[in-house]
């Protein structure tokens, strides 16, 4: 196993969290992870053996977040390893899956359109010399881009790699990644190569699968993987996620209490089998909106009246909002 990857603290804790005042809203670039201890263990137990970690459960839940959970606790870690290498942050890669994406896309794409050109232009000598350096180069690396997993498989380190809603792909898909997967590199068919070179060897990259699990994922695939299923969060865990995302004086503990018994007595209103609950992404962009909108002293009034202001950042649907209302009138 390569030296440089021994160097590195890769032990994942799920304590090395931004601090509430460091969150920029809108976007969340980085933002606080509250992990259980099974998922702690099952991200621990996917490093050491080197397999990819399968999270599942409902859309909202925090599936996607893990992943740069886990680069921003490495990146605090290894401050100074990283920048005696010339890093400023843990290798970390996103490939963001499509229902037109390809198992392909995430090892390479190959520019076919951009190569006939060059040598079109070539024949007519009207081809700079970069282009021409290009054309000539038996590798073609000016007509290859990297996905993900092809960056991956050639750095030194072993990359956090996420590969977000697997189950929007082709049923195929999965079963198209099982041998790189495996064997840590991918053939390149225009240049008819091997990457990483044959005599290299690949670190084995950290793979944070999610899905929605909109579709069933082949036996061979999930074979390989470890698994993990979200569950939603029970009140005193939602109480922490507020008080980590939000500073004391926009966010005082007793009104992070009063919100979250608000939130799960609407989401207990909502027919499960109607239509998606609540998540809790929308918690957080609801509590982010009600302190955008007035001092927290406000808030806790219109929450003890029974107020529920902006109902539209948490039930998507008119149906929904009515379903709402009535049983909220019959109280």
């Amino acid at each position: 196993m390569n030296s440089n990857y021994l160097e590195f603290n890769l032990e994942y804790t799920g304590e090395c969290n931004p601090e509430p005042k460091d969150i920029k809203y809108p976007g969340q670039q980085i933002s606080p992870y509250l992990p259980s201890d099974e998922l702690k263990e099952c991200v621990r137990l996917a490093i050491a053996l080197e397999r990819p970690l399968l999270l599942m459960g409902a859309p909202g839940c925090g599936k996607t977040k893990l992943a740069s959970a886990i680069a921003y606790e490495f990146t605090q870690k290894n401050q100074e390893l990283l920048k005696s290498k010339g890093l400023t942050s843990y290798p970390y890669e996103t490939w963001y899956v499509k229902s037109t994406s390809r198992a392909r896309d995430g090892l390479y794409i190959y520019d076919a359109v951009g190569r006939l050109r060059d040598a079109q232009l070539a024949g007519v000598k009207e081809l700079d010399n970069e282009g021409l350096q290009r054309l000539r180069d038996k590798n073609q690396e000016g007509y290859i881009k990297y996905g993900a997993l092809g960056k991956a498989f050639q750095n030194s380190l072993r990359t956090i790699v996420l590969i977000d809603e697997i189950d929007k792909a082709d049923i195929d898909f999965p079963n198209d990644l099982l041998l790189e997967l495996d064997e840590k590199r991918f053939f390149i068919e225009e240049t008819q190569t091997w990457v990483p070179g044959e005599n290299q060897t690949a670190q084995s990259p950290i793979v944070i699968i999610t899905s929605n699990n909109e579709k069933d994922l082949p036996d061979a695939f999930l074979r390989r993987c470890i698994f993990y299923y979200l569950e939603f969060p029970d009140k005193e865990q939602l109480v922490k996620i507020l008080k980590a995302h939000f500073p004391e004086n926009k966010l005082p503990y007793f009104l992070s209490e009063e919100l979250v018994n608000s939130f799960l007595r609407l989401r207990a209103s909502t027919d499960k089998n109607s239509g998606k609950q609540v998540s809790t992404s929308e918690l957080i962009d609801w509590v982010q909106a009600l302190i955008i909108s007035c001092p927290p002293e406000q808030i806790s009034e219109k929450i003890k009246k029974g107020e529920f202001p902006f109902l539209g950042v948490l039930l998507k649907t008119q149906e929904e909002q009515i379903r709402y209302r009535q049983h909220h009138d019959t109280k």
